[in-house]
């Protein structure tokens, strides 16, 4: 959370005609559908290249570990830069709007999530990763959940195998796009709960159903997303989860089933579903209903099975300091990461807040849920990257990976507040007492400080790290992060230093949004409204 939001905290349809062609199979508990009503005339979509994403959306794959080992390209230059944002609204010159994250083809198409304004909403544009071309655009009727506590939400996308963009759309809907490096494409709307009841009531169905989360592919294809209901339909949606499969067979379930508690009524926004190594379960966090921000939301982490969305584990979601529930902030965009031996780390609040300066803490459980391991000592607005041991040439210990996480400290939040904002290495298999709490947390095998001073702040507050998911490249021991203060920084893990910057704009606070590594080594970091795509 930035500092300017903790402190007021506590002082208070695209290229091409668009066709309806979802088909519901079910809505789990109730039976599945008939053979008949499943019946699917061909893939419209079929036919593109196979080959996997580059970077395929918020936290790069399905886990979420955004790491990928590629030829790193040096920070000589700002090779291109486009806007993700053509009508940014300031608030005390602050930019409090999450971007959504790139994506990437395998042939270094990169499609980027862009809002044109409040009223227009929002587009994805492809362009040339090579030159930054414009290459193609897919307009989307999408309008996003309200945001009470300020936070604009990203526009929900991610790049499925087979080259197809699926994009959210009006009324819970999501737009899919063949052919992503092609000038054009086909575009079909899949409904999770049927194009009949859509086309049916529109209207209905558009003002109460949203997306309400980045959504997660599946290896074979299939959509992953959270869906928030505010209103009465035809079809009785309650909020929950969505599966759509690559011919559009979808299922569902609410977010009470999945919990098995009636007070549970909605999903985490901003949470994108995370899959296990295996691909069988799918992870994300389900709330309590948003009341006050004097009554925060509660939280119980799920994993269903991945193909029929039955609930197989949960967990309540707890301070690891008091016992008491964890605070879920709809102005978080903190994701489950799974670990490479399927172990599940969630990003919540502290109870009571801001006991833990507003750093919340990083949960860590098995992958069945059933054991509550080490936690990290920062994770509200935070989705955990995984890099192998053995890019940390300092580290002895006995884990075969690592986290990385942000770790600032917010300067007058909390009873330590100093504004020492930092990056850390933490190893999720030891411990130490925790510097703010008296609790044990992971060890921090580094930490590396943020290096420019506020103007007008204390000595030793410096500029937060600007990252909701830090892209690493383990073949080159290397960490990418951008900072509030406009710049793009390499952090050498083997070296244990800030060995590249580049200047991206002059210092801005803003809500934090991910970095990105193209199949070419080329570097992305969105700050002040613009990506930047950073090499040679």
């Amino acid at each position: 959370m930035p500092g300017w939001l903790a402190r007021a905290w506590i002082a208070r349809a695209g290229t091409g005609a668009v066709v309806a062609v979802g088909v519901v199979l079910s809505s789990w508990p109730a039976a599945a559908a008939s053979s008949a009503q499943i019946a699917v005339a061909g893939n419209p979509l079929a036919g593109g290249s196979r080959a996997p994403a580059a970077w395929a959306g918020f936290g790069g794959n399905a886990r979420h570990t955004a790491d990928v080992s590629v030829p790193l390209q040096p920070f000589n230059r700002i090779r291109w830069r486009v806007k993700v944002d053509l009508d940014p609204v300031l608030i005390d010159g602050a930019l409090p709007i999450h971007y959504g994250s790139p994506m990437i083809t395998s042939a270094n198409t990169v499609l980027v999530p862009t809002r044109v304004s409040p009223k227009a909403g929002f587009r994805v544009v492809a362009y040339s990763g090579a030159s930054g071309a414009r290459r193609w655009s897919l307009d989307t009727d999408y309008q996003p959940p309200a945001f009470p506590n300020g936070f604009t939400p990203p526009l929900p996308a991610v790049l499925a195998p087979g080259n197809v963009l699926a994009v959210a759309g009006a009324g819970g809907t999501v737009l899919m796009r063949g052919q992503a490096d092609r000038t054009s494409g086909a575009v079909v709307r899949r409904v999770f709960y049927g194009a009949a009841q859509w086309n049916a009531h529109r209207s209905v169905y558009d003002k109460a159903v949203q997306v309400a989360t980045p959504l997660t592919a599946g290896p074979d294809g299939s959509v992953y997303f959270g869906f928030t209901v505010t209103g009465a339909t035809p079809a009785h949606l309650s909020s929950g989860i969505a599966r759509i499969d690559p011919d559009g067979h979808a299922i569902w379930t609410t977010a009470a089933a999945v919990a098995d508690d009636r007070t549970i009524t909605s999903v985490a926004q901003n949470c994108a579903p995370a899959l296990s190594p295996d691909g069988r379960t799918v992870y994300i966090t389900v709330t309590s209903p948003y009341t006050s921000i004097t009554n925060p939301r509660h939280g119980i982490l799920v994993g269903l099975d991945a193909t029929t969305l039955r609930p197989r584990f949960h967990t309540a979601l707890t301070d690891p300091a008091t016992g008491r529930p964890a605070q879920i902030s709809t102005a978080t965009s903190a994701s489950p990461t799974v670990g490479p031996d399927g172990d599940v780390y969630y990003g919540v609040i502290e109870n009571p807040f801001p006991d833990h300066d507003g750093r919340g803490w990083l949960l860590h459980y098995n992958a069945t849920l059933t054991r509550t391991k080490i936690p990290g000592s920062f994770g509200w607005d935070n989705t955990v990257s995984v890099v192998p041991a053995r890019a940390v040439p300092g580290y002895h210990g006995t884990s075969p990976y690592l986290l990385v996480s942000k770790y600032n400290n917010y300067l007058d939040v909390g009873p330590h507040g100093d504004g020492h904002n930092q990056i850390a290495v933490l190893d999720p298999r030891s411990s130490q007492t925790d510097p703010y709490a008296r609790t044990r947390v992971m060890r921090a095998v580094q930490t590396i400080l943020s290096p420019v001073h506020v103007p007008g702040e204390p000595a030793g507050a410096v500029y937060e790290w600007c990252i909701n998911s830090a892209a690493v490249d383990p073949a080159a021991d290397s960490v990418i992060a951008n900072s509030e203060d406009g710049v793009l920084y390499r952090w050498d893990l083997a070296r244990h230093s800030l060995a590249e910057k580049i200047r991206l704009n002059p210092p801005r606070p803003e809500a934090y949004t991910p970095t990105v590594i193209g199949p070419n080594g080329t570097v992305y970091a969105i700050n002040n409204a613009t990506l930047y795509a950073i090499g040679r």
